[in-house]
């Protein structure tokens, strides 16, 4: 066991873990933060998705020792001054989400898409959101609410 300190949210926390845990099981089971989700284990499926220093990234197949140092965003950070994020909204009023269990993944690739390419075409979106898979197959509605939050960030950075 060793202390590795991370910022989560904006706040930082030294937890005592394996420098082999993932950082999806530290984010879960050490600091309760149970909106990332485990789906594959491998990398592949994209539930698990984080921001670490803004780039979306595969918590299950990162340790803990690897983020270290590092700013980690989950889905319970996403928001801010208790006001939904861009995609965070157009996914509900876009109603993307049938079971929901990829949804955090889904939507945490989708603002880091949007944090780099704020006008993403369909190609963009596709390649952005390769890998985060959704057994209801919600993909149009996935795109639906990209566009949507893109229209509503270009009007915030208008205004």
């Amino acid at each position: 066991m060793a202390g590795y300190t991370l910022t989560v949210n904006g706040e930082r926390y030294t937890l005592e873990v394996a420098q082999d845990m993932p950082l999806l099981w530290a984010l879960r089971d050490v600091l309760g933060l149970i909106g990332t989700k485990f789906g594959c284990g491998i990398a592949q499926c994209g539930a698990c998705t984080v921001h670490v220093d803004g780039a979306a990234m595969r918590s299950c197949s990162v340790p803990v020792s690897a983020v270290a140092g590092r700013s980690i965003t989950t889905i319970e950070g996403l928001a801010t001054n208790d006001a939904l994020h861009p995609v965070q909204r157009a996914w509900i009023e876009v109603d993307v989400a049938q079971c929901g269990y990829c949804q955090a993944g889904q939507i945490m690739s989708a603002a880091a898409l949007l944090a780099s390419n704020p006008n993403p075409k369909d190609a963009d979106i596709d390649a952005a959101m390769q890998g985060n898979y959704c057994r209801c197959g919600t993909y149009n509605r996935v795109r639906s609410a990209i566009k949507k939050a893109a229209a509503e960030l270009a009007v915030e950075v208008t205004s």
